[in-house]
Protein backbone atom coordinates (compact mmCIF):
# COMPACT_ATOMS: atom_id res chain seq x y z
CA UNK A 1 0.00 0.00 0.00
CA UNK A 2 2.92 2.31 0.80
CA UNK A 3 4.85 1.68 -2.16
CA UNK A 4 1.33 2.19 -4.27
CA UNK A 5 0.93 5.38 -2.74
CA UNK A 6 4.35 6.78 -2.77
CA UNK A 7 4.00 5.64 -6.67
CA UNK A 8 1.35 7.90 -6.84
CA UNK A 9 2.65 10.95 -4.98
CA UNK A 10 5.54 10.95 -7.79
CA UNK A 11 3.65 10.25 -10.79
CA UNK A 12 1.34 13.64 -9.28
CA UNK A 13 4.75 15.49 -8.88
CA UNK A 14 5.94 14.20 -12.59
CA UNK A 15 2.39 15.29 -13.98
CA UNK A 16 2.59 18.59 -12.40
CA UNK A 17 6.02 19.41 -13.59
CA UNK A 18 5.63 18.35 -16.91
CA UNK A 19 2.30 20.47 -16.99
CA UNK A 20 5.05 23.79 -15.49
CA UNK A 21 7.35 23.26 -18.24
CA UNK A 22 5.05 22.35 -21.17
CA UNK A 23 2.95 25.97 -20.00
CA UNK A 24 6.47 27.62 -20.30
CA UNK A 25 7.75 26.41 -23.24
CA UNK A 26 4.26 26.94 -25.21
CA UNK A 27 3.38 30.37 -23.92
CA UNK A 28 0.43 29.19 -23.24
CA UNK A 29 0.06 29.29 -19.41
CA UNK A 30 -3.05 31.19 -17.76
CA UNK A 31 -2.77 34.73 -19.04
CA UNK A 32 -1.83 37.30 -16.84
CA UNK A 33 -4.87 40.33 -16.69
CA UNK A 34 -3.99 44.09 -16.89
CA UNK A 35 -6.82 46.11 -16.31
CA UNK A 36 -6.47 49.30 -18.57
CA UNK A 37 -8.51 52.69 -17.69
CA UNK A 38 -9.26 54.63 -20.33
CA UNK A 39 -11.97 56.78 -22.61
CA UNK A 40 -13.58 53.52 -24.37
CA UNK A 41 -14.14 55.14 -27.36
CA UNK A 42 -12.51 53.75 -31.12
CA UNK A 43 -12.23 50.15 -29.56
CA UNK A 44 -12.74 48.69 -32.61
CA UNK A 45 -9.31 50.24 -33.50
CA UNK A 46 -7.73 49.96 -30.56
CA UNK A 47 -8.14 45.87 -29.69
CA UNK A 48 -7.35 44.77 -32.69
CA UNK A 49 -4.71 46.53 -33.41
CA UNK A 50 -3.07 47.68 -29.88
CA UNK A 51 -4.59 45.72 -27.86
CA UNK A 52 -4.28 41.93 -28.84
CA UNK A 53 -0.94 41.88 -30.41
CA UNK A 54 0.33 43.09 -26.39
CA UNK A 55 -1.72 40.65 -25.00
CA UNK A 56 0.03 37.40 -27.48
CA UNK A 57 3.04 38.85 -27.33
CA UNK A 58 3.15 38.94 -23.46
CA UNK A 59 0.37 35.86 -22.54
CA UNK A 60 -1.96 38.67 -20.99
CA UNK A 61 -5.83 39.41 -21.06
CA UNK A 62 -6.27 42.85 -21.41
CA UNK A 63 -9.50 44.08 -19.36
CA UNK A 64 -10.63 47.81 -20.21
CA UNK A 65 -12.73 49.80 -17.45
CA UNK A 66 -14.03 52.52 -19.61
CA UNK A 67 -15.59 55.99 -18.89
CA UNK A 68 -14.54 59.87 -18.38
CA UNK A 69 -11.96 61.32 -16.44
CA UNK A 70 -13.03 61.89 -13.54
CA UNK A 71 -15.34 58.89 -12.76
CA UNK A 72 -12.35 56.91 -13.67
CA UNK A 73 -10.30 59.18 -11.37
CA UNK A 74 -12.73 58.50 -8.64
CA UNK A 75 -12.59 54.70 -8.97
CA UNK A 76 -8.91 55.01 -8.12
CA UNK A 77 -9.58 56.86 -5.54
CA UNK A 78 -11.98 55.00 -3.58
CA UNK A 79 -10.17 51.16 -4.51
CA UNK A 80 -13.38 50.69 -6.22
CA UNK A 81 -11.08 49.29 -9.42
CA UNK A 82 -8.35 47.00 -9.68
CA UNK A 83 -6.95 49.62 -12.48
CA UNK A 84 -3.30 49.05 -13.03
CA UNK A 85 -3.06 51.76 -16.13
CA UNK A 86 -5.06 54.80 -16.45
CA UNK A 87 -4.91 56.89 -19.02
CA UNK A 88 -6.04 60.62 -18.00
CA UNK A 89 -5.60 63.96 -19.71
CA UNK A 90 -2.73 65.84 -17.92
CA UNK A 91 -5.44 68.29 -15.71
CA UNK A 92 -6.60 65.09 -13.93
CA UNK A 93 -3.58 63.27 -13.65
CA UNK A 94 -2.50 66.08 -11.80
CA UNK A 95 -5.15 65.53 -9.65
CA UNK A 96 -3.91 61.89 -9.01
CA UNK A 97 -0.37 62.44 -8.28
CA UNK A 98 -1.36 65.05 -5.75
CA UNK A 99 -3.17 62.47 -4.17
CA UNK A 100 -0.42 59.59 -3.96
CA UNK A 101 -2.41 57.22 -6.32
CA UNK A 102 0.31 56.97 -8.71
CA UNK A 103 3.42 55.10 -9.03
CA UNK A 104 7.01 57.23 -9.31
CA UNK A 105 8.04 55.85 -13.00
CA UNK A 106 12.11 55.46 -14.10
CA UNK A 107 12.29 56.67 -17.48
CA UNK A 108 15.31 54.16 -17.81
CA UNK A 109 13.00 51.12 -17.60
CA UNK A 110 10.71 52.41 -20.08
CA UNK A 111 13.47 53.14 -23.51
CA UNK A 112 11.25 54.30 -25.79
CA UNK A 113 10.80 57.40 -23.97
CA UNK A 114 14.23 58.74 -25.67
CA UNK A 115 12.32 58.47 -29.04
CA UNK A 116 8.97 61.23 -27.51
CA UNK A 117 9.15 64.71 -27.83
CA UNK A 118 10.64 66.68 -24.95
CA UNK A 119 7.36 68.00 -24.23
CA UNK A 120 5.21 64.68 -23.78
CA UNK A 121 7.98 63.50 -21.41
CA UNK A 122 7.30 64.89 -18.09
CA UNK A 123 3.54 67.16 -18.42
CA UNK A 124 3.17 66.08 -14.67
CA UNK A 125 6.59 65.49 -13.84
CA UNK A 126 9.82 63.82 -13.97
CA UNK A 127 8.61 61.13 -11.57
CA UNK A 128 5.62 60.37 -13.44
CA UNK A 129 3.70 59.17 -16.61
CA UNK A 130 4.38 60.59 -20.43
CA UNK A 131 2.01 62.11 -23.15
CA UNK A 132 1.19 59.27 -25.02
CA UNK A 133 -0.46 61.94 -27.35
CA UNK A 134 -0.44 65.95 -27.67
CA UNK A 135 -3.81 67.43 -29.07
CA UNK A 136 -3.57 71.17 -30.13
CA UNK A 137 -6.75 73.57 -28.62
CA UNK A 138 -7.20 76.07 -31.30
CA UNK A 139 -10.24 77.69 -33.28
CA UNK A 140 -12.72 75.81 -35.59
CA UNK A 141 -15.16 78.01 -37.48
CA UNK A 142 -17.66 78.14 -40.44
CA UNK A 143 -16.12 80.57 -43.52
CA UNK A 144 -19.94 81.00 -44.93
CA UNK A 145 -21.18 82.05 -41.42
CA UNK A 146 -18.73 84.43 -40.50
CA UNK A 147 -17.94 87.88 -41.92
CA UNK A 148 -14.28 87.61 -41.97
CA UNK A 149 -11.62 84.92 -41.35
CA UNK A 150 -10.73 83.86 -38.06
CA UNK A 151 -6.97 83.97 -37.09
CA UNK A 152 -6.52 84.93 -33.88
CA UNK A 153 -8.22 84.04 -30.30
CA UNK A 154 -9.15 87.60 -30.24
CA UNK A 155 -11.75 87.66 -33.28
CA UNK A 156 -13.71 85.64 -31.26
CA UNK A 157 -14.89 88.83 -28.98
CA UNK A 158 -16.06 90.38 -32.70
CA UNK A 159 -19.29 91.91 -32.49
CA UNK A 160 -20.16 90.12 -35.61
CA UNK A 161 -20.03 86.85 -33.73
CA UNK A 162 -22.70 87.49 -31.14
CA UNK A 163 -24.60 84.63 -30.60
CA UNK A 164 -22.68 82.52 -32.86
CA UNK A 165 -20.15 81.09 -30.72
CA UNK A 166 -20.05 78.48 -27.81
CA UNK A 167 -16.59 78.47 -25.05
CA UNK A 168 -15.52 75.41 -23.07
CA UNK A 169 -17.12 75.42 -19.42
CA UNK A 170 -14.32 76.28 -16.49
CA UNK A 171 -15.14 72.82 -15.48
CA UNK A 172 -13.74 71.14 -18.65
CA UNK A 173 -10.10 70.05 -20.16
CA UNK A 174 -9.74 73.09 -21.67
CA UNK A 175 -11.83 75.21 -19.50
CA UNK A 176 -8.52 76.69 -18.05
CA UNK A 177 -6.98 77.31 -21.31
CA UNK A 178 -9.60 79.35 -22.76
CA UNK A 179 -9.46 81.48 -19.65
CA UNK A 180 -5.76 82.16 -19.80
CA UNK A 181 -5.88 82.54 -23.61
CA UNK A 182 -8.53 85.24 -22.16
CA UNK A 183 -5.81 86.88 -20.20
CA UNK A 184 -3.85 86.81 -23.55
CA UNK A 185 -6.35 88.86 -25.15
CA UNK A 186 -6.57 91.34 -22.63
CA UNK A 187 -2.91 92.50 -23.37
CA UNK A 188 -1.35 90.56 -20.84
CA UNK A 189 2.21 88.55 -21.37
CA UNK A 190 1.53 86.67 -17.63
CA UNK A 191 -1.95 85.10 -16.78
CA UNK A 192 -3.83 87.77 -14.95
CA UNK A 193 -7.08 86.75 -13.43
CA UNK A 194 -9.26 89.44 -12.75
CA UNK A 195 -7.81 90.76 -16.75
CA UNK A 196 -9.08 86.87 -17.78
CA UNK A 197 -12.64 87.18 -16.17
CA UNK A 198 -12.77 90.82 -17.05
CA UNK A 199 -12.56 90.03 -20.91
CA UNK A 200 -14.75 86.87 -20.47
CA UNK A 201 -17.84 89.34 -19.30
CA UNK A 202 -16.81 90.82 -22.60
CA UNK A 203 -17.28 87.20 -24.90
CA UNK A 204 -20.28 86.53 -23.18
CA UNK A 205 -22.91 88.14 -25.56
CA UNK A 206 -21.36 86.25 -27.98
CA UNK A 207 -21.96 82.66 -26.74
CA UNK A 208 -24.89 80.66 -27.05
CA UNK A 209 -24.10 78.47 -24.30
CA UNK A 210 -20.95 76.76 -22.55
CA UNK A 211 -19.83 73.13 -23.51
CA UNK A 212 -18.96 70.18 -21.64
CA UNK A 213 -18.76 67.63 -23.58
CA UNK A 214 -17.09 68.18 -27.25
CA UNK A 215 -20.43 66.07 -29.25
CA UNK A 216 -22.36 68.93 -27.67
CA UNK A 217 -19.69 71.42 -29.98
CA UNK A 218 -20.22 69.17 -32.64
CA UNK A 219 -24.32 69.07 -32.32
CA UNK A 220 -24.66 72.73 -32.60
CA UNK A 221 -22.09 72.84 -35.27
CA UNK A 222 -23.69 70.81 -37.44
CA UNK A 223 -26.60 72.47 -36.97
CA UNK A 224 -25.77 75.41 -37.75
CA UNK A 225 -26.67 77.11 -34.24
CA UNK A 226 -22.85 78.13 -34.07
CA UNK A 227 -20.53 79.53 -36.42
CA UNK A 228 -17.35 79.24 -34.55
CA UNK A 229 -15.62 78.26 -31.25
CA UNK A 230 -12.67 76.57 -29.51
CA UNK A 231 -11.82 73.34 -29.95
CA UNK A 232 -9.36 70.36 -30.04
CA UNK A 233 -8.08 69.89 -33.60
CA UNK A 234 -8.33 65.90 -32.64
CA UNK A 235 -12.64 66.39 -33.00
CA UNK A 236 -12.08 68.54 -36.33
CA UNK A 237 -12.72 65.50 -38.86
CA UNK A 238 -16.35 65.47 -37.06
CA UNK A 239 -17.03 68.67 -37.96
CA UNK A 240 -15.71 68.73 -41.27
CA UNK A 241 -18.26 65.82 -42.26
CA UNK A 242 -21.01 67.76 -41.50
CA UNK A 243 -20.16 71.17 -42.69
CA UNK A 244 -17.06 70.38 -45.32
CA UNK A 245 -16.06 74.02 -45.88
CA UNK A 246 -15.30 74.21 -41.80
CA UNK A 247 -11.87 75.44 -41.10
CA UNK A 248 -9.41 74.73 -37.93
CA UNK A 249 -6.52 77.43 -36.76
CA UNK A 250 -3.85 77.54 -34.73
CA UNK A 251 -4.44 80.97 -33.59
CA UNK A 252 -1.89 83.66 -33.87
CA UNK A 253 -0.92 84.29 -29.97
CA UNK A 254 -0.18 80.05 -30.12
CA UNK A 255 -2.94 77.05 -29.43
CA UNK A 256 -3.07 75.22 -26.46
CA UNK A 257 -1.09 71.73 -25.97
CA UNK A 258 -3.88 68.77 -24.62
CA UNK A 259 -1.70 66.34 -23.55
CA UNK A 260 -3.31 62.67 -22.51
CA UNK A 261 -1.43 60.79 -20.05
CA UNK A 262 -0.89 57.41 -18.84
CA UNK A 263 0.38 56.32 -15.50
CA UNK A 264 0.81 53.30 -13.61
CA UNK A 265 -1.70 53.25 -10.22
CA UNK A 266 0.45 52.30 -7.11
CA UNK A 267 -1.82 50.30 -6.20
CA UNK A 268 -1.36 47.73 -8.49
CA UNK A 269 0.19 44.23 -8.43
CA UNK A 270 1.26 44.10 -11.96
CA UNK A 271 3.60 47.52 -12.13
CA UNK A 272 6.57 45.48 -13.88
CA UNK A 273 3.91 44.41 -17.02
CA UNK A 274 2.00 47.69 -16.65
CA UNK A 275 5.39 49.29 -17.43
CA UNK A 276 6.10 47.64 -20.44
CA UNK A 277 2.60 48.71 -21.60
CA UNK A 278 3.64 51.70 -21.52
CA UNK A 279 6.61 51.38 -23.00
CA UNK A 280 4.84 49.44 -26.38
CA UNK A 281 2.17 52.71 -26.78
CA UNK A 282 5.10 54.89 -27.02
CA UNK A 283 6.36 52.76 -29.66
CA UNK A 284 6.93 53.63 -33.50
CA UNK A 285 4.57 51.07 -34.83
CA UNK A 286 1.58 51.80 -32.23
CA UNK A 287 2.06 55.55 -32.52
CA UNK A 288 2.54 55.24 -36.25
CA UNK A 289 -0.76 53.11 -36.66
CA UNK A 290 -3.02 55.19 -34.24
CA UNK A 291 -2.04 58.26 -36.34
CA UNK A 292 -2.42 56.87 -39.64
CA UNK A 293 -6.04 56.12 -38.53
CA UNK A 294 -6.59 59.48 -37.20
CA UNK A 295 -6.99 58.27 -33.90
CA UNK A 296 -4.00 59.73 -31.94
CA UNK A 297 -1.60 62.30 -32.74
CA UNK A 298 1.58 60.73 -32.19
CA UNK A 299 4.59 61.83 -30.02
CA UNK A 300 6.83 59.63 -31.48
CA UNK A 301 9.66 61.55 -33.17
CA UNK A 302 10.42 58.27 -35.42
CA UNK A 303 7.07 58.04 -37.03
CA UNK A 304 6.79 59.98 -40.70
CA UNK A 305 3.39 61.02 -42.13
CA UNK A 306 2.41 62.35 -45.54
CA UNK A 307 0.77 65.48 -45.81
CA UNK A 308 -2.46 63.63 -46.25
CA UNK A 309 -2.08 61.19 -43.10
CA UNK A 310 -0.89 64.27 -40.96
CA UNK A 311 -3.99 66.42 -42.10
CA UNK A 312 -6.41 66.79 -38.98
CA UNK A 313 -3.21 65.72 -36.28
CA UNK A 314 -1.11 67.73 -34.14
CA UNK A 315 1.93 66.58 -35.88
CA UNK A 316 5.55 67.88 -36.54
CA UNK A 317 8.38 69.57 -33.82
CA UNK A 318 7.17 72.53 -35.39
CA UNK A 319 3.85 72.87 -34.35
CA UNK A 320 4.40 71.03 -31.02
CA UNK A 321 7.07 73.74 -30.00
CA UNK A 322 4.53 76.29 -30.82
CA UNK A 323 1.70 75.78 -28.67
CA UNK A 324 1.36 76.79 -25.04
CA UNK A 325 1.60 74.25 -21.89
CA UNK A 326 -0.26 75.53 -18.32
CA UNK A 327 1.26 74.19 -15.41
CA UNK A 328 -1.25 71.56 -14.35
CA UNK A 329 0.03 71.94 -10.91
CA UNK A 330 -0.94 75.83 -10.89
CA UNK A 331 -4.44 75.07 -12.70
CA UNK A 332 -5.45 72.25 -9.88
CA UNK A 333 -4.23 74.47 -6.96
CA UNK A 334 -6.16 77.40 -8.43
CA UNK A 335 -9.37 75.81 -10.19
CA UNK A 336 -11.63 75.85 -7.42
CA UNK A 337 -11.59 79.43 -6.73
CA UNK A 338 -12.03 79.87 -10.51
CA UNK A 339 -14.89 77.81 -10.68
CA UNK A 340 -16.45 79.64 -7.97
CA UNK A 341 -15.67 83.44 -9.38
CA UNK A 342 -17.19 81.48 -13.10
CA UNK A 343 -20.30 80.80 -11.22
CA UNK A 344 -20.86 84.05 -9.60
CA UNK A 345 -19.76 86.41 -12.61
CA UNK A 346 -20.33 84.60 -15.90
CA UNK A 347 -22.29 81.51 -15.57
CA UNK A 348 -25.37 81.36 -17.93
Amino acid sequence: MKKIISLFMMFSVFTLVLAACSSKEDGKGKPTKLVVSTWGFADDFFRPEVYEPFEKKHNVKIVVDSGNNADRLNKVRQANSDVDVIYLSDYYAQQGIDEGLFEKIDAASIPNMEHIYDQAKAPNGADYGPAYTIAQFGIAYNPDEVTAPISSWKDLWSKDLEGKITIPSITSTTGPMFLDAASKVSGSKEFKDDKAFAEMKKIMPNAVKEYGQTSEFVNMFSQGEIAAGPIMEMYFGDLQEAVPNAKFVSPKEGGYAVMNTVNIVKASDQKELAGEFLNYILSKEVQEKSAKAKIDSPVNTEVTLSEKEAKGLTYGEAVINSLHVLDMKVVNENSKQWIDRWNRELAH
